[in-house]
Parts: C-alpha cells; sequence; structure tokens
C-alpha cells in the first residue's frame, strides 16, 4: 500500500467569528470564510482525511515525503517531516505537521476499521468536559464584566451540564487589558456564582512580568483554582521555575513554546509546571502528543491536553495518566457551540446533559464529512 495522491479541498462557509488586531477571536456580523480538507489517498483507493489548510509551498514538501509511502510508517513520515523543518519552518509549521499526521492516522485507522483511540490502546470513550471560553470583550451581555462571567458560568455549568470551567479574560487591543485587578475580579465572582466545589481553572493575558503573574497567582490560591496556564512568556522557563516555586497555585504547561516533546521534558526536568500541556496543533499531531502522554504518565503529573477537535479527543481516551478534561469551546454566550458546522453531518465532541463528550466509534477520527456540501462550496 502506498500514498499516491495528495489533495487539498478549499470550500466556503458562513461565519459569525470575527479576529481582533492581536487574532482574539470574537462574536461578530456573518461573513464567508473558508475551510480546507487533506485528503491522503492510496493506490488501492483507501484515503485519509483531515480539516486544515496547506499553503503551496508547504503541499510542495509534503508531496516530496509523503508521496509513495506505506501510510503505516506514518511514525517515519513524521519525523522526515520534522527534520524538514529545520531549514523551512516558515513554510512548514507544526500546523502543517498536524494535518497530514492526522490524515495518515484516520487513513490508517479507516483501512483496519477502527478508531483511533483502540489503535493506541484506550482507556475510556467519554470525557469530562470544561467550558472554556473566548477571551472577554466589550459587548453588552457577551463577556465584558464579572457579572457577565458569573452569568455565563452558571449557565454553563447548571443549564448546560459542564462540570468546570475555565475563563480567557481580557487581552489586548481592549482598552484596559491587560489588568490582573480586573482578571481577578471576574474569577471571584465566578467563584461566587459556582460555589466551593466546581473546578475553575485561569488562561490570562500571556506577557505578564513576574510580579503581576505572582499577584495573579496568590489570588487565584485563595478562590481555590485547579490551575493557570500561560502567564508570563514560555521562552522564559526560568520563570515558570521562579513562579512554581512562590506559589501553591498548580501552574499548567507550557502550552505554545516551541520544541514538541523536547521542550516539555526540559520543562519537567526543570521544574517548571506542576501539570503538562500540550495539543495536536501545538507540536505536530497525534504522533508526537502521545510520547508527550506516555513522558508525563512517566513522572507521575496529568497532562492536559490544549483545545478540543478529534485528534486531541482521542488521545485523551488512549491516555494511560488520564488528563482530567476535554477542554470543549472556545464558547460565548452569543454563539451556539452545539451547532453541527456545516461542513459535518454530526458534532466531533458531542456532550451529554453530564458534561461528558464521547468519542466517536467510527474508523479512524471519525469524522463525519458533508460531502456535499464541500463540493457544493469548493473554491480554486
Amino acid at each position: 500500500m502506498k500514498i499516491t495522491e495528495v489533495r487539498v479541498q478549499t470550500f466556503r462557509y458562513r461565519s459569525r467569528m470575527v479576529r481582533d488586531a492581536h487574532g482574539h477571536g470574537h462574536p461578530g456580523d456573518e461573513h464567508d470564510a473558508t475551510q480546507s480538507l487533506l485528503t491522503l489517498t492510496t493506490d488501492d483507493g483507501a484515503t485519509g482525511n483531515a480539516l486544515g489548510s496547506l499553503t503551496p509551498a508547504a503541499l510542495r514538501t509534503v508531496n516530496e515525503v509523503v508521496l509513495g509511502e506505506d501510510p503505516f510508517f506514518h511514525e517515519r513520515v513524521w519525523n522526515h517531516l520534522k527534520e524538514r523543518q529545520r531549514l523551512n519552518l516558515g513554510s512548514l509549521p507544526d500546523r502543517v505537521l498536524t494535518v497530514v499526521d492526522l490524515a495518515l492516522w484516520d487513513l490508517v485507522g479507516r483501512v483496519l476499521g477502527q478508531p483511533i483511540h483502540r489503535l493506541l490502546g484506550a482507556t475510556r470513550e467519554s470525557v469530562p468536559a470544561y467550558a472554556s471560553t473566548m477571551v472577554g470583550d466589550d459587548l453588552p451581555g457577551g463577556l465584558d464584566t464579572p457579572e457577565s462571567y458569573a452569568r455565563y458560568a452558571d449557565w454553563c455549568v447548571r443549564e448546560r451540564g459542564y462540570p468546570a470551567f475555565k475563563l480567557h479574560t481580557w487581552q489586548p487591543p481592549l482598552p484596559g487589558a491587560p489588568s490582573v485587578r480586573h482578571d481577578l475580579q471576574a474569577c471571584s465572582a465566578v467563584r461566587e456564582a459556582l460555589g466551593p466545589d466546581v473546578p475553575l481553572m485561569l488562561d490570562p493575558f500571556h506577557y505578564y512580568s513576574r510580579l503581576e503573574a505572582l499577584e495573579l497567582a496568590k489570588g487565584l490560591e485563595e478562590l481555590k483554582f485547579l490551575w493557570m496556564e500561560e502567564p508570563m512568556d514560555e521562552h522564559s522557563m526560568s520563570s515558570y521555575v521562579w513562579l512554581c516555586e512562590q506559589t501553591a497555585l498548580p501552574i499548567c504547561g507550557p502550552e505554545t513554546v516551541e520544541g514538541k516533546m523536547f521542550s516539555r521534558a526540559e520543562w519537567i526536568r526543570a521544574g517548571a509546571c506542576d501539570m503538562l500541556r500540550a495539543g495536536v496543533g501545538d507540536v505536530g499531531g497525534i504522533t508526537p502528543l502521545i510520547k508527550i502522554a506516555h513522558l508525563a504518565e512517566a513522572f507521575g503529573m496529568n497532562m492536559e491536553v490544549h483545545g478540543g477537535g478529534v485528534g486531541n479527543l482521542h488521545v485523551l481516551c488512549a491516555m494511560g495518566t488520564p488528563g482530567l478534561y476535554y477542554e470543549r469551546g472556545l464558547l460565548h454566550p452569543f454563539i451556539d457551540y452545539d451547532a453541527t458546522p456545516a461542513w459535518l453531518n454530526s458534532p466531533v465532541d458531542p456532550m451529554d446533559s453530564n458534561g461528558m463528550v464521547h468519542v466517536s466509534a467510527a474508523p479512524g477520527l471519525g469524522l463525519d464529512l458533508n460531502y456535499d456540501y464541500i463540493r457544493d462550496n469548493s473554491v480554486d
């Protein structure tokens, strides 16, 4: 079995998500947006799919590495792509490795007739989710005040059934952001609304100083938060070592720092985090993420998966030392997250009324793609 075709289909859909000058997502007016589907096809007609785009330069490199390969040698393919990054990181970022790796795993799973979490060695078939908000905004009734966060947290937990809640607080370019005081006001309002027993987390501004991060951590200690992630530039690992030494609040990381499993190993060794953090999009796919999960297991640490999606969900269902939660979102009072996207026939992370997200039992990733929609809305 050899891969004979690498195909990218880009298609239009209607979106109500807009991004500010710093790249943060917010609700906005409906507009056209695009999504892409990568399909790998073998000489006997087997296919593997993953959602994600490739630039022309990335597609050329992927073709050079992937065409002619046996998809069951996906570890070799991933390592070849990783090695190509050394001199081509601008055209071959980790998100490219992610979409190729996901498509390879999907292909193998579909050939074998098994979902990926079972190929990895399943430990469970559902995971509790936490509600993960969008960043704060200035939209009346949105996430514009501490009281707005509290009202939305109350709905997420008491009405929708989430067992835990995470705040992403206000970020630049919003006037007045960032603010440790404002962040703590929102966290305090949510704690008061939900009571002492609901697990809470915070993902604040990512470039606070050491003293600001410590002030925030001390406030969250008093509020009995479960963890805080990325309050400082993660390239300064020593700042995180310092913070972990100063606070009893668990620090979860690194989230976005480069280096895949290598950087996570260094953070563990240095004592820069209490809970490890990574997601398929941060490190280049399922192949490196499962290595990181095993690394955390070897040190008796939780590995909390960053972000949602089918790849992260399958890994969560195959971890020996389970991550506590699936990150579901990003959520906002003005967005119906539970609505199935137009290019799918069913959602990727269906959650029941008890806050449990169920992994698909279908072969591969389990993407239930609406091929008619993708075809009818394709663009050159």
